[in-house]
């Protein structure tokens, strides 16, 4: 794993790769009473050549950086974090496993750590990252169809949330609707939001809608960045895909 300390006088310490190994936290630290952190997803593969490639980590990096603004967690270089990043999965890399479709889950995270009950920012901080192997998502299968409970008696994120931000504070609260989708043998929750009930992301992914609109064109949508749904890094790939292909 990878780990580097923050304090408000010092700034950031030595950056360190070590075993993994369990963290030690004093009862009052910010993050097990505020929830003052964030995280960030991305996976390393195993390209056809046996390289190991990550999948644009500059846009988890950019998205990190505007996490850890609105949680008040101190900010670092970004080209430094992925330099770091990718020393780790050099180490790491023998993890990646050979199988289609798997890859090394990668989870930069960053925590308030200063042991102080006060309501207010941390004055010390932990960044740190760990790896894992995984499989496909849904134990369907890539390429299936994901079935969806979308009840409008239940909202993840609002206009002025932090819905578009990776805190683990908007995801607790989803745990247990989760678990009322899989009671009805469903798989994930399609959020909706507003009156009209609109469609705002699923449950572990952005969601879109090819279709035919009125005037006989095939139409790409996808719920606009309004605050209420996190910025994809797949979201925005597809995005530029269809734009570069002429796709409106």
């Amino acid at each position: 794993m990878f780990e580097v300390e923050w304090t408000e006088d010092q700034g950031w310490g030595k950056p360190v790769i070590s075993p993994l190994h369990g963290l030690v936290l004093h009862p009052a630290a910010k993050v097990l009473h505020y929830a003052q952190e964030l995280f960030e997803g991305l996976k390393a593969f195993r390209s056809k050549s046996g390289k190991t490639i990550l999948f644009r980590p500059e846009m988890n990096i950019k998205r990190m950086l505007s996490t850890a603004e609105r949680a008040s967690l101190p900010l670092f270089d970004a080209d430094e974090l992925l330099k770091c990043m990718k020393k780790l999965i050099a180490i790491d890399q023998h993890w990646i496993p050979e199988k289609e479709g798997c890859s090394l889950y990668v989870r930069p995270t960053l925590i308030g750590i200063e042991p102080s009950l006060g309501i207010a920012s941390s004055k010390k901080a932990l960044l740190f990252i760990i790896t894992g192997p995984v499989g496909a998502y849904f134990s369907s299968g890539q390429e299936k169809a994901v079935s969806l409970l979308a009840d409008p008696k239940h909202v993840r994120a609002w206009p002025g949330g932090v819905g578009n931000k990776k805190m683990g504070c908007n995801y607790a609260p989803t745990i247990h609707i989760q678990q009322i989708a899989e009671r009805e043998n469903l798989q994930q929750v399609l959020w909706l939001y507003g009156e009209n009930h609109q469609l705002t992301e699923v449950g572990s992914m952005n969601i879109f809608v090819l279709l035919v609109n009125t005037a006989g064109d095939l139409e790409l949508i996808t719920p606009p960045l309004d605050g209420t749904i996190l910025p994809g890094i797949t979201r925005q790939s597809l995005l530029d895909l269809a734009r570069e292909w002429g796709t409106r």
